[in-house]
């Protein structure tokens, strides 16, 4: 615009404007020019923050109700008739400019609308972009074995790989560069890998040992931890308590108590036990601990208390007491929902603390999956929502011909049922069938940091999958029925079954390893 046609318009603004004074004062400052910021035909405005990207009708803001549908502005917009031109819901009206706009949208809101909820766009674009780094054939590590598991330090500085042949690999994600390899890691396969915090790291083997890392100096370990008979598969850690916890197939969750580690160990405890344990996951915020089983169970730890030691003996139970969960979220009673045998219900084991809920009290369902109700499953991988709103599990059926990825939504505030009904927390919210290939393996699944994407292995490459075809948040597109995930973009980058993902914390970035022992990063390339 020339600065003679803006003039001319500041003059125009300013005759219309200064007669309604009186009457526009309380919603508009008349003395403020609003020129500049004239509704081009056909484009719609958007707020600061988001990109020039127009929010999706139905996208709301955290805490507030779904707002009015936008309606776009006509090309060709006649002279306001009075001072503000403002509707009653917040759309634009013909002659409202961009600053009224912008007053109706934040009124109540604060001062400006979440961008986190209306840059979904943006999101899907940066998600539908992924390909292989052109950097990530330098992360090969085919002489170690199948890769089992990767591992982000907290800062994303690092990329941990967990390899078969015992060793561990550390690389630069940023620059692809191989750091270092920690030969003989363990005597067996490695499982898994966690952080404690952006130095120190614990990993975990078949030779039933964990093991404490320090990246200042990865010459030798920090210390071995000795307390399972079997092969230990997951670990994780709560950073309240300082308290390290594992899980193995002995059906043991130990905890460790980092506080007081020395060369020749901590001291632990065994905190449960459970046949057929297969996966062990704590909440973020440590309020709750899961348990999947090859059995098909999933078993929730809730008010969790790890400084608790539970009693083995008592989870006879959990053969005597089951809350099949259907796929509309609702529960069926078993053969002995309503009736526990010999006193067996949970709130006998941990009585109720007076005036408070009952810390550990468990609960025991039986997921099962739309179509495939007849038919047993095994629980392989078990991960949670970052922000704590749900559970994602990789299951297969008994005779391992198919498997399903399934999302439950966690419900605090679900309607209380009849007394003869147990508790069921768990909604089924969504699901999608997954490729049968690589059979007998655990593959292993993972949420973007900001929870609006699943990476799920598929064969051999990777499936990016969402809660809509918005890229949007969970508690903003929950169906009323179970609904499939929605495809974003299926990635072929290796030569054999992928087995384990994981997210960037911290960047834009996906890893993946496969059975050949090959990782591979993902990034946008436009």
């Amino acid at each position: 615009m020339s600065s003679e046609h803006q003039s001319d318009s500041e003059d125009a603004d300013e005759s219309q404007d200064r007669p309604h004074v009186g009457a526009s004062d309380k919603e508009e400052d008349p003395d403020i020019d609003d020129s500049d910021d004239e509704i081009l035909p056909g484009v719609s405005p958007s707020p600061p923050g988001s990109g020039g990207i127009r929010p999706e009708r139905g996208a709301r803001s955290a805490g507030s109700q779904q707002r009015e549908p936008r309606r776009e502005p006509p090309a060709a917009a006649p002279p306001p008739q009075t001072g503000s031109g403002e509707g009653t819901s917040g759309e634009i009206r013909p002659g409202n400019s961009l600053f009224s706009w912008l007053q109706s949208r934040t009124i109540r809101r604060g001062v400006f609308v979440d961008p986190a909820r209306e840059n979904f766009r943006t999101m899907t674009s940066l998600y539908c972009s992924m390909n292989p780094a052109a950097e990530s054939v330098n992360l090969s590590t085919q002489t170690h074995g199948a890769v089992f598991n990767l591992e982000y330090s907290p800062d994303g500085s690092v990329l941990t790989v967990a390899c078969e042949q015992t060793e561990v690999l550390l690389f630069d994600p940023i620059s692809s560069r191989h750091i270092k390899t920690l030969t003989e890691a363990h005597e067996d396969c490695v499982n898994n890998i966690r952080f404690l915090d952006n130095r120190l790291f614990a990993t975990c083997s078949d030779d039933t040992t964990i093991a404490l890392w320090d990246l200042r100096k990865l010459n030798s370990k920090v210390c071995s931890l000795h307390g399972h008979a079997s092969w230990v598969k997951n670990i994780e850690y709560d950073s309240k308590t300082r308290l390290l916890v594992t899980s193995g197939f002995d059906g043991n969750v130990i905890t460790w108590d980092t506080n007081r580690f020395t060369e020749d160990g901590c001291p632990h405890k065994k905190f449960f036990h459970t046949r057929y344990l297969m996966r062990m996951r704590l909440t973020p915020d440590c309020s709750k601990m899961l348990i999947s089983t090859s059995s098909g169970y999933l078993l929730i730890l809730h008010d969790l208390d790890l400084t608790q030691s539970l009693e083995v003996g008592s989870y006879r139970m959990l053969r005597a007491r089951r809350t099949p969960l259907s796929s509309d979220g609702g529960t069926s009673a078993s053969r002995s929902a309503g009736t526990p045998r010999q006193g067996n219900d949970s709130s006998k084991i941990h009585p109720p603390r007076e005036g408070l809920p009952p810390r550990n009290s468990l609960e025991v369902l039986t997921p099962e999956i739309p179509g495939e109700r007849d038919r047993g499953n095994c629980i392989t991988s078990l991960q949670l929502h970052p922000k704590g709103w749900a559970t994602l599990i990789r299951c297969s059926s008994n005779m391992d011909d198919q498997e399903w990825t399934c999302v439950y939504e966690f419900q605090e505030g679900a309607p209380t049922r009849p007394p003869v009904s147990p508790r069921c927390s768990l909604r089924l919210t969504h699901y999608i069938e997954e490729a049968n290939v690589g059979r007998g393996y655990i593959k292993e699944l993972c949420f973007s940091p900001d929870g609006r994407l699943i990476c799920s292995p598929y064969g051999y490459g990777v499936r990016l999958l969402a809660f809509d075809q918005n890229c949007g948040e969970l508690v903003d597109c929950v169906p009323v029925q179970t609904s499939c995930l929605r495809e974003v973009r299926s990635i072929y980058s290796h030569s054999d079954v992928v087995l384990t993902t994981k997210f960037s914390p911290t960047h834009c970035q996906l890893a993946s390893g496969c059975l050949s022992g090959r990782v591979a990063l993902y990034q946008p390339k436009f």
